[in-house]
Parts: C-alpha cells; sequence; structure tokens
C-alpha cells in the first residue's frame, strides 16, 4: 500500500499556487473580442480601398472623355486664325464692290464664302461653336467687354456690338467675343436733370 507521501502532487511556488494555475490561458471573452476588432479594421480598410479604386475608375473616365473631347482645342485656335482672315477678306468688299462684280471677281466672291461656310461647318461638326452675341445678354464666361455705350432699344448690359466673334469647344471657352455692352437709352435731350447734371448741380 502507497504512503500518503509517496502520491503525486502538484509543484507550488512557496505561496500556495501551483504551476497549473499559473499557466491558464486567457478568458474566451477577451479572445473573442480582439478577434471581433480586427476583423473591423480588416473590413473598413476593404471598404476604403474599394472607395479609393472607385473613385480613381471615374476619375480616368472623366480625364479620358476630356481628353477626347478637347483634344481638338489646339488645332481649333490656328483655324479660328483662318476664319477670321476670310471674314476680313469678306467685309473688306463694299456693297457697290459685291453690286457690279461679275465674272472672275464674283466667282472669288463666291469661293470665299463657300470656304468660309465649310469651316465653320467642319468646326461644329467637332465641337467647335462660333460665339457671335449681338442683342443677347452680357456673359463675362463668354465675352469680353471693349466699352459701354447707351442704345436706344438695348437694356443695360445687352450686348450692342460684336467687335470680334468668340468661339467655344463644348463648354470650354476657346477666345471670348469681344463686345460692346449697352449702357441703357440714351437720356432725352431735353431732360432737365441732365442739364442740371452737366452743370454741375442735382435737381431737387
Amino acid at each position: 500500500m502507497v504512503g500518503e507521501d509517496d502520491r503525486p502532487r502538484a509543484a507550488s511556488n512557496g505561496d500556495g499556487a501551483t504551476d497549473g494555475a499559473m499557466q491558464a490561458p486567457g478568458a474566451p471573452g477577451e479572445e473573442a473580442s480582439k478577434e471581433d476588432a480586427e476583423k473591423a479594421e480588416l473590413k473598413d480598410r476593404l471598404l476604403r480601398t474599394l472607395a479609393e479604386m472607385e473613385n480613381l475608375r471615374k476619375r480616368t473616365e472623366r480625364e479620358v472623355a476630356d481628353t477626347r473631347s478637347y483634344a481638338v482645342a489646339s488645332f481649333a485656335r490656328d483655324m479660328i486664325s483662318v476664319a477670321d482672315n476670310l471674314r476680313r477678306a469678306l467685309d473688306a468688299l463694299t456693297p457697290q464692290t459685291r453690286d457690279a462684280a461679275d465674272g472672275a471677281l464674283k466667282g472669288l466672291i463666291e469661293g470665299i464664302e463657300l470656304t468660309e461656310r465649310e469651316l465653320l461647318k467642319t468646326l461644329e461638326k467637332h465641337g467647335v461653336r462660333k460665339v457671335d452675341p449681338a442683342g443677347e445678354k452680357f456673359d463675362p464666361h463668354l465675352h469680353q467687354a471693349m466699352f459701354e455705350a447707351p442704345h436706344e432699344s438695348l437694356a443695360k448690359g445687352q450686348v450692342h456690338t460684336v467687335v470680334q466673334p468668340g468661339y467655344a469647344i463644348r463648354e470650354r471657352v476657346l477666345r471670348p467675343a469681344l463686345v460692346g455692352v449697352s449702357s441703357g437709352a440714351p437720356a432725352p435731350a431735353n431732360d432737365p436733370d441732365k442739364a442740371r447734371r452737366k452743370n454741375g448741380t442735382e435737381p431737387r
């Protein structure tokens, strides 16, 4: 029969605690909470990466579309100068010259007019349009005001003179139109208030 002293005992560290108790694993709740936090962090990173990739895709599509739309812009600016020269050549002709033109001169005038129309038509085909805003409201995004003057039939802020037409490619301005803007109807010649202002006195 084995004595009590011969029975195996748990090792003690001297203060009553055993080695088995010291090596007990962490609580199951703490491990699960840590795993959930890691999963949430990984999910957040994944969602952020997907959002960034989607934004990059959309931005790239916009840039490609803009490149396709405005690739002709540089060439169009050069063609605008050609259109200007054709118009100057036609504007240099007086009405009397046009009426008296016959033979070769008449054919030359018609040829220049046809060339101008075809050039503008070709530019429009590629999204380039002529901006000729006579009678329209002044738009600082499309027009450049050269002067302001009264006008009998146009309200203040409307374009009454187009010094040089502008051009735009879709929503982008290639060249603003140079215009004169109405300051409103002129004051009557017998306006007593105008006479007082001219003399340096204000009406009562």
